[in-house]
């Protein structure tokens, strides 16, 4: 492929880089005049002073990009931020915009692999197969302990109905469920689709509650005490949000009293200090973390919901595409 030279050579820092990056991004980048250099190590404030001498650095969900960190960014000639990912809780956007930095986003990759996976810890967590599976290849064909539910005609309650929420309202309803939503902005194609009513209300009516929004400061620890009160006795908590969106705590409080029956997580609040790494021969120093995988209950996966060969060619595409227009001074819809 030709290399495009109608744009200034940008240099990038491509940081919390991962095999499955560099092989999709480098396949994709050699049509620009774009160089990347990888760094495994998350973007924060002791790794900052790697992005000194580059024009953009590019990010991902766990990297931490507080006031101090973007502070030294700009200091050190940084005008962008790429992220390659949607949300951007973990970027101090306003100090971003005050010191002149542009931050891009990749606001919708292939929503229906959350989703899909949102489903998958449904159906794992209800008909256990992950332990079926174990007992299985050790000859054990006894059924006690596996015992499900019909998921036809449960309650579904979908908090947050963008992209993502949209694709899983469509396959839950595709199971034969009964859907509630909640959203501070109702999606209109949805409204066919799911009864749209009060959080408190979702709470109350759902068999299963799945989280599909956002992280904000009016939203974090949304599934709190409080509100575990409000649920159905044995209630199933999916979350391939962010992490952030429930009080571990008091989530393992509800495991306790049987107030929740299931949880599927693909998501930590404190995620960043454990996940994306092999971590099989350390000691994992959470404890709330290693308190909440003791649980046969609970189902947790290290943030791998994106993770598919179509979501990963969407963001790099997009990602790029976000890089290209920055440097030639182009308006894109997917900065913020």
């Amino acid at each position: 492929m030709s290399m495009d030279n109608s744009m200034p050579s940008t240099k990038v820092a491509f940081f919390s880089s991962k095999v499955y990056d560099q092989k999709v991004f480098n396949s994709l980048v050699q049509k620009h005049a774009i160089s990347f250099t990888h760094i495994e190590s998350k973007l924060d404030e002791k790794t900052v002073p790697l992005a000194k001498g580059f024009d953009t650095v590019c990010v991902f969900v766990n990297d931490q990009l507080n006031t101090q960190v973007v502070e030294q960014l700009a200091s050190s000639g940084v005008k962008h931020i790429a992220l390659r990912c949607a949300g951007y809780n973990n970027v101090d956007i306003a100090t971003c915009h005050t010191l002149g930095i542009r931050v891009s986003h990749v606001p919708v990759y292939s929503p229906h692999a959350i989703a899909e996976h949102a489903l998958a810890l449904i159906m794992t967590l209800n008909r256990r197969t992950h332990k079926a599976y174990n007992r299985v290849k050790e000859g054990n064909f006894d059924l006690q302990g596996l015992l499900g539910f019909t998921l036809h005609n449960k309650t579904v309650g979908v908090i947050g109905t963008g992209h993502i929420g949209s694709a899983f309202v469509d396959i839950v309803k595709g199971f034969g469920c009964k859907v509630l939503a909640h959203d501070p902005i109702p999606n209109p194609k949805m409204q066919s689709q799911a009864e749209y009513i009060s959080l408190q209300d979702l709470f109350a009516r759902s068999d299963i509650i799945s989280l599909h929004c956002p992280l904000t400061s009016d939203n974090t620890h949304m599934i709190n005490s409080n509100t575990i009160k409000q649920m159905k006795k044995g209630v199933m908590l999916i979350n391939t949000s962010r992490g952030g969106l429930i009080d571990t705590s008091a989530l393992i409080k509800g495991l306790k009293t049987q107030q929740i029956g299931y949880v599927g997580l693909d998501v930590y609040e404190m995620e960043s200090e454990i996940f994306f790494r092999d971590r099989s021969c350390e000691v994992i120093q959470d404890d709330l973390f290693q308190r909440l995988s003791t649980f046969h209950n609970v189902l947790i996966t290290g943030h791998q919901g994106f993770f598919t060969q179509e979501a990963l060619n969407e963001i790099a595409h997009t990602t790029l595409n976000n890089i290209v227009s920055f440097a030639n001074q182009k308006h894109a819809n997917n900065f913020l």
